[in-house]
């Protein structure tokens, strides 16, 4: 598979990625099946995953160490950042392509490979309440997903552990926050910034949730 290279700057840190070379062609081949599972949102990198990984940077005492599930890893970005901060890493995505690329992509970055798992989030098979972590990107961009994420955070989440969501200010994920809410999690946003990435910009939300304490 042909492939191009794209360089990036997450909090004065450069990372290298590695993607399919001809993203138009790939975009129409997957079109025409229409199949939204097989749709390539693995290809691009969101800002929504820049935004994570300069949290992640700021926050690496408290990961080291700590197991973390990447949902929707696509290329690996927020894997590879949180795999060099010392935190044990399972990075999760429905297409096996987007793991070959998270693969030779942490290669390219010298950085410990995160576990590659190719999973559906609808139908997690992981050992429960386990995760210190559950890190996203842009999860929420589609309604159906509200459903079967948030009853994965509840099931895997371990005991005193914290989920961080880059999320755009998307119509479709605006009431998010507030179901969140609803089902007894606490929600914070804890940064907001407006983020370039190749040819996108987007004002990106970071969202803290965690088990409402007693």
């Amino acid at each position: 598979m042909n492939s191009e290279l794209i360089k990036l700057n997450v909090a004065r840190q450069k990372w290298l990625l590695k993607r399919p070379a001809d993203l138009e062609t790939l975009w129409t081949e997957m079109d025409e099946l229409d199949q939204d599972e097989r749709i390539p949102y693995w290809v691009e990198v969101w800002p929504a995953s820049k935004l994570l990984g300069e949290w992640l940077i700021k926050n690496k005492q408290n990961i080291r160490g700590k197991l973390c599930l990447d949902l929707g890893c696509g290329l690996g970005l927020t894997s590879l950042i949180a795999s060099k901060l010392q935190a044990k890493v399972i990075a999760l995505d429905y297409a096996w392509q987007a793991l070959y690329f998270g693969r030779q992509n942490s290669l390219l970055n010298d950085v410990c490979s995160p576990l590659w798992v190719q999973m559906d989030w609808r139908t997690p098979g992981f050992k429960e309440k386990s995760f210190d972590y559950i890190l996203g990107s842009d999860v929420f961009y589609e309604r159906r997903f509200f459903e079967p994420i948030s009853t994965l955070f509840d099931r895997f989440l371990a005991p005193g552990g914290k989920i961080w969501l880059g999320d755009p200010e998307r119509t479709v994920s605006k009431d998010v926050w507030t179901r969140l809410k609803s089902l007894g999690w606490q929600v914070r946003r804890v940064a907001s910034k407006k983020v370039e990435l190749e040819n996108q910009k987007a004002m990106v939300n970071l969202w803290e949730v965690c088990r409402q304490t007693q």
